[in-house]
């Protein structure tokens, strides 16, 4: 047997013997190698070279452009010495093996942006020919608008007044956007060029896929804490504190859904207590819906302190990188005073109806009620509250580790599945898929309008506007945005908003603190209680009294939210100025 010392030898006089053997197979392998490399080089392909020409393309927001042809050709542009395309950060990079003795063209071309091109002087090949290399910078690319402009544009409008005239439920309308979009690109464009928008992965690309997982999370949860029947007891209690009060029992069922949508989300809330709220109308000798409309004013203002609070919050959190705890400190001061408001109009215009004298309820329908509003399992709730409680404490958390808030909600989600074995069937039945194929749909219309330069237009007119002005800027995303959401369904503004705020956060000094986002949040939330179809939970709601005696009317809700959306606006305007 050979020990460590013979086997050392006998390999190192292997080596020896046979080193020729593996230097002519290390050259093999080389040469099978460097043609690759050579001819790509040749080509001006990305990679080494004696001569490299780099620069970086940006549109008119200043973000990068992706995908653009950069090509270099002799001056007279009949000979092709390189070609290549820009980066995710708008990068691009060419790498010559020889230079011509004449001047250089360099071509930007791409279907969204008028083409441009650039010439290379002999005193910039000189530079080059003793550097190695020539920086051009960078280039600002100019929209241009063409035929898939127009086809984008009409589309997005097209979808927004479908969703705002309720012609098609939104996930639908949504959907018909999504497919005209591509059929528009790959149909259009296959006649007509200037047709297309962007290609299929193009526009997945534009899927915030953090707000869908949050979503998707948070609806399990909600379904699970949902089957222990705390929130129909928590309104039952209400009533029961209330001793037949009228005018406390709608403040305190005002607290309760401002409270319950922050953590949860306002449709989901509304969903949970409008049934209860009809009951307790009714038996109290009331109109219902004067309980159940300033429940869902309150739920579209509660739920502005914090990221889960509102659809609209989720989109924006994602988008500019805002915490749980960030909307937490910066609007819940000026949501609680905008509920104050809320809540003294609520007690004036419905005076005389809370003036009345509550109706004795018979035993036998408050046994009913108190049936309705029972705890069903009390261990239940007591795990998912604690799983829940420490979903937030990963929203508050996950900020300082840099952790997506879909991941405490996902991670959550799963807990409760593991540890309580609900029926998996019902909980994802009670995923609601229609809102998670709206929001998908919905950021591939919006991208479109983005991708052919239709915000970025809309962002610099607001700029030129605005100028220096941040409360100015304030001012009009606040009331502008809220003006809007009043006949437009927030969800889909606040998605084409986004790109708008993101390019004036950039350019108006002073707006670095994302305070544009803010006003977004409090726009869209707040102006979303001027009309019926101005936000999610008022389209719930209403769904729900349609099936009743006592149903929501357009011009019943407009008397009421219409002030309550200028009050509020005033007061969520007036506290940004005051903060930031």
């Amino acid at each position: 047997m050979l020990n460590r010392t013979d086997l050392k030898s006998k390999l190192l006089s292997f080596l020896g013997s046979y080193s020729h053997v593996l230097l002519i197979a290390i050259l093999a392998g080389l040469m099978v190698v460097i043609p690759g490399e050579a001819l790509a080089l040749t080509n001006g392909q990305e990679g080494g070279g004696n001569y490299v020409i780099i620069g970086t393309l940006v549109d008119q927001q200043g973000i990068p452009v992706v995908d653009v042809s950069v090509k270099v050709l002799s001056i007279d542009g009949t000979e092709l010495l390189g070609e290549t395309e820009s980066q995710e950060d708008g990068t691009w990079r060419l790498a010559l093996i020889q230079l011509p003795a004449g001047e250089l063209q360099i071509k930007i071309e791409h279907p969204r942006y008028i083409p441009q091109t650039l010439n290379l002087s002999v005193h910039d090949l000189d530079n080059l020919n003793e550097v190695g290399l020539h920086r051009l910078g960078e280039t600002t690319l100019d929209w241009e608008i063409n035929a898939g402009f127009w086809a984008a544009t009409l589309i997005f409008l097209g979808v927004i007044l479908l969703i705002a005239f309720e012609k098609l439920h939104s996930t639908t309308a949504a959907l018909t956007g999504f497919s005209a979009l591509f059929l528009v690109s790959y149909v259009g464009g296959a006649f007509n060029p200037n047709f297309f928008i962007f290609s299929f992965e193009r526009g997945l690309s534009y899927i915030n896929w953090e707000v869908i997982f949050l979503i998707m999370g948070m609806m399990i949860i909600v379904a699970i804490i949902e089957a222990t029947g705390i929130f129909q007891w928590t309104a039952f209690q209400a009533y029961r504190l209330s001793s037949g009060r009228n005018w406390l029992l709608v403040i305190i069922l005002i607290a309760i859904t401002a409270v319950a949508s922050a953590l949860l989300d306002n449709f989901t809330t509304m969903l949970l207590m409008v049934p209860i709220s009809l009951q307790i109308g009714l038996a109290l000798g009331i109109n219902p819906l004067v309980l159940i409309i300033p429940e869902v004013l309150a739920s579209n203002v509660g739920g502005i302190s914090t990221l889960v609070g509102t659809p609209t919050n989720i989109l924006i959190g994602a988008y500019a990188n805002i915490s749980f705890t960030d909307f937490l400190v910066n609007q819940t001061v000026g949501v609680i005073v905008a509920l104050v408001g809320l809540t003294g109009f609520i007690l004036f215009y419905y005076r005389k109806e809370f003036m009345k004298k509550s109706s004795t309820i018979s035993p036998s329908l408050y046994k009913k009620l108190e049936e309705n509003a029972r705890l069903e399992d009390s261990q239940s709730l007591w795990k998912a509250g604690i799983v829940f409680a420490f979903v937030l404490v990963g929203f508050i958390l996950g900020e300082s580790v840099h952790l997506a808030p879909a991941v405490p909600a996902m991670i959550g989600a799963t807990v409760l599945l593991i540890w309580l074995k609900p029926d998996v069937h019902q909980m994802i039945i009670a995923v609601d898929w229609t809102t998670l194929v709206f929001f998908m749909s919905l950021f591939v219309v919006v991208g479109a309008v983005q991708e052919v330069g239709l915000l970025g237009l809309v962002a610099s007119e607001m700029a030129s506007m605005i100028g220096d002005n941040l409360p100015l800027g304030i001012f009009m995303i606040v009331f502008g945005v809220g003006a809007i959401s009043t006949v437009i369904a927030n969800i889909p503004l606040t998605a084409a908003m986004l790109p708008i705020v993101d390019f004036l956060t950039m350019t108006i000094p002073g707006a670095h603190s994302k305070v544009l986002y803010y006003a977004l949040s409090m726009g869209a939330a707040m102006g979303g209680n001027g009309t019926l179809i101005g936000g999610e939970a008022n389209l719930v709601t209403a769904g729900i009294t349609n099936q009743t005696n006592t149903p929501i009317t357009f011009k019943g809700f407009l008397k009421v939210g219409l002030p309550v959306t200028f009050i509020t606006l005033c007061i969520g305007f007036i506290w940004l100025l005051i903060r930031f």
